[in-house]
């Protein structure tokens, strides 16, 4: 079934992400009322009505298109934590994120994405990143590359001796331990700074913009479809063990995706250095 679809036309996909945006999203973009934004666990973590709808929306669409399909969202498993344990299931998994970047929506800024992706056994196959107020698209099949609104995207390599540039969590979100290691950045030759929407930071390194990502958090709807985005252009990715990261969780945090392999394991050694 799942080889089947991922031969089959998947622009379908693409128009329902861009459609779910459409009538969910950009209708509320600089005109969200105060009552139509909430707070999860804290001022930092917010949920609007047009991650709700947008989520339903897509949670239709996508399971539609792929008759015994599940979806994994963040707002469902809000709701309800158990329904993250699809991601180790037998049936295709939809992850989504319908608002990748809540607090950049609310403040009225462009940095804010819907995430898609869609995997089975735990193992990436294809992914989708919109940023509908930037009109890009950027699309990832296993095996067959990524693209950007069409035009094929390559992560290449730094220049040799160049400042590496990484976004990272936020130190004040963050345990002592990995605190500790994300400070380890904090280096000569390196230059980190705090992220935005993960789904753009994944997509800056995608096209070669920005060096490297180091995350210490592992939900899948933030991180699923960027790390199929960065390898699929050639980028890799790694856990603090040496590891590839895990959808399905247990992961020695924090973890980076990077433009290349040696880009990756420096990064990795500062953080091992930081810890």
């Amino acid at each position: 079934m799942i080889d089947d679809f991922l031969a089959g036309d998947l622009t379908e996909v693409e128009d329902a992400v861009r459609a779910a945006a459409a009538a969910e999203i950009m209708p509320r973009y600089r005109q969200l009322a105060a009552h139509e934004i909430v707070e999860k666990s804290g001022p930092h973590d917010l949920v609007t009505t047009a991650d709700r709808l947008a989520e339903e929306h897509l949670t239709a669409s996508l399971t539609r298109l792929l008759p015994g399909s599940v979806v994994v969202g963040e707002e469902s498993v809000h709701a309800d934590p158990k329904v993250y344990d699809a991601l180790g299931g037998e049936a295709p998994v939809w992850i989504v994120d319908p608002v990748d970047g809540t607090r950049q929506f609310v403040r009225g800024e462009p940095g804010f994405c819907t995430l898609v992706a869609l995997a089975h056994h735990g193992e990436l196959l294809a992914s989708w990143t919109y940023a509908a107020a930037l009109d890009e698209m950027a699309v990832a099949v296993r095996g067959r590359g990524a693209t950007l609104n069409g035009v094929p995207v390559h992560s290449g390599s730094p220049a040799p001796g160049a400042v590496l540039e990484v976004a990272m969590s936020h130190p004040d979100y963050t345990s002592d331990a990995q605190k500790r290691a994300l400070l380890g950045l904090r280096t000569e030759g390196i230059d980190a700074r705090p992220c935005g929407s993960a789904g753009l930071e994944y997509l800056a390194v995608a096209r070669g913009d920005q060096d490297a990502v180091a995350f210490n958090w592992e939900f899948a709807w933030d991180h699923a479809a960027g790390l199929l985005l960065v390898t699929e252009a050639g980028g890799a990715q790694a856990t603090l063990s040496g590891a590839p990261f895990r959808i399905t969780g247990g992961n020695a945090l924090p973890f980076t995706a990077a433009r290349d392999e040696a880009t990756a394991e420096r990064i990795l050694e500062a953080l091992r250095a930081g810890g």
